[in-house]
């Protein structure tokens, strides 16, 4: 059965959905930590012994991108995730609102 524009605009995400979408982007966001741990730790230990100096900044460069971007999922992660749980608690507490025409 195929379901129109109409009907799809009619369907509203539940509480349940918000808790599971809060959920996943917590976990996400806590790899993403890992994950950025671990750069963290690796770059530091492994520094780039480079005669250039041309070499040595693009290397500087590339490693301060890599290590940013992984900050930036893990901050993305973590920010979804607890907005997603407010918004889950705020829907258990909400009150039905009467429409008045």
């Amino acid at each position: 059965m195929k379901t129109t524009d109409n009907e799809k605009e009619n369907v509203k995400k539940g509480p349940l959905s918000f808790l599971s979408g809060s959920l996943t982007s917590l976990l996400l966001g806590w790899v993403c930590f890992l994950l950025s741990e671990k750069l963290v730790i690796y770059f530091s230990t492994h520094s780039s012994d480079y005669s250039s100096a041309i070499a040595n900044s693009i290397a500087s460069g590339f490693k301060t991108l890599v290590i940013g971007i992984s900050f930036l999922a893990t901050f993305t992660f973590f920010f979804i995730g607890i907005g997603l749980l407010i918004v889950f608690v705020r829907s258990l507490l909400a009150v039905k609102e009467v429409e008045v025409d």
